[in-house]
């Protein structure tokens, strides 16, 4: 994995989480193909990952960064740059468990999940992957366990309290 600064307009923390190669088998011999699966996010709840695919390494890359781009969800994230309480995402046979940490923590989880929760701005959490490791279904599980976040003032109005009573 590696990181790259984009200094555009909102500079963006893309990551590369995995470049494969692909071997394709044709009537000259064999065609080589490249897949890069890429994880996008400013820093501050905005998220997303992309899989672009190419015979070129490069062009796969950028291919990867723009899909990766255009997906961008929003992360509700809590004042103490945790999540507000306890998730699971599930996507197919891959569950990532998202836990809040207290500040100071850092992230403690491994893989592609780190890269995601990183890009979104998430500081302080514990996560766990319960089922299978597959980068790109750990991704979709994560990023779906985020996407199901309810941000605290909107919790706060369903329960008929104040933010300051729900923070303490």
């Amino acid at each position: 994995m590696s990181n790259f600064q984009d200094n555009e307009k909102n500079s963006l923390i893309e990551t590369l989480i995995e470049v494969k190669r692909i071997s394709k088998a044709v009537k000259g011999g064999r065609k080589m193909s490249f897949s890069a699966l890429m994880v996008v996010g400013d820093g501050n709840g905005k998220v997303g990952y992309g899989l672009g695919k190419a015979n070129d390494v490069a062009e796969a890359i950028r291919k990867s960064t723009e899909r990766a781009k255009r997906s961008m969800i929003r992360v509700p994230l809590s004042s103490k740059h945790s999540t507000p309480y306890e998730i699971k995402g599930k996507y197919k046979k891959s569950v990532i468990l998202i836990k809040p940490a207290a500040p100071g923590t850092g992230i403690i989880a491994g893989g592609s999940v780190r890269a995601v929760l990183e890009a979104a701005g998430i500081k302080d959490v514990l996560a766990k992957s319960l089922g299978s490791n597959n980068s790109l279904n750990m991704i979709l599980a994560a990023l779906e366990g985020l996407g199901s976040l309810i941000p605290a003032s909107v919790r706060a109005k369903y329960r008929g309290k104040e933010l300051q009573d729900i923070w303490g």
